[in-house]
């Protein structure tokens, strides 16, 4: 991108004006990370929490050395659980697997569900199969939320020693977190999951019905 379109951008989010700032931001997308990071910056603390929102998730998608350490202090550090989610989320986005650590402690330690669950899904995210002690004791949460996270990061992490902890959810009431299932099973091949995905098949809602049957199928190719 230009220089003074780069200029024009910082200039937007001085701006006093709470729009300009959004729109300022949302016009990163197309500017390469190592000139995006230091205009990001520049709205990290904004008084505006839905700005701050934009900005830690950009991080997580304009991977700099900057990134990983900012995003690690705003998840350990944040006064706010909104910010503290969101920095967990963008961790997974970044993919740099030092970020393993840091979403454990966030997971055992913060005390806001929505921060958890970020932390379970990004887990998943960075495919790291340390996750398998930490993912188990989500499922154990009281937490629907943080049950489904668990379940999709387990199917994303590969962790086919989980297959008979997550089956005891195709029983569950709530439709998604079946439909979760099905999906973290089609990552997870072994009998028990194809016994487990032609029961969900039959499922009288309809989403995880279609997510079973896209799982047989995706586990049959894989065996092809």
């Amino acid at each position: 991108m230009a220089n003074s379109s780069l200029a024009e951008i910082s200039a937007q989010l001085e701006s006093p004006n709470s729009r300009d700032r959004m729109l300022a931001l949302a016009s990163l997308r197309d500017v390469s990370p190592a000139d995006a990071v230091p205009l990001i910056k520049k709205v990290l603390e904004d008084e505006i929490l839905q700005i701050r929102s934009m900005a830690v998730f950009a991080l997580g998608i304009k991977p700099t050395d900057e990134c990983y350490p900012i995003l690690v202090k705003l998840l350990e550090t944040d006064p706010d659980y909104g910010i503290r989610a969101d920095a967990a989320g963008a961790l997974g986005y970044l993919g740099d697997l030092r970020a393993f650590e840091p979403l454990v402690r966030a997971f055992y330690e913060d005390t806001e569900w929505l921060v958890r669950f970020s932390a379970a899904v990004s887990l998943g995210n960075l495919k790291d199969s340390r996750a398998h002690e930490v993912l188990l004791q989500a499922l154990d949460s009281d937490e629907v939320v943080l049950q489904q996270a668990a379940i999709a990061a387990l199917g994303e992490i590969k962790d086919i020693e989980s297959v008979d902890h997550i089956l005891r959810f195709a029983q569950s009431e709530d439709w998604l977190t079946r439909q979760r299932l099905a999906e973290a099973l089609s990552q997870l091949p072994s009998d028990k999951s194809v016994s487990a995905l032609k029961y969900l098949e039959k499922d009288s809602h309809p989403n995880v019905a279609a997510a079973a049957k896209i799982a047989l199928e995706r586990l049959n190719q894989a065996s092809t």
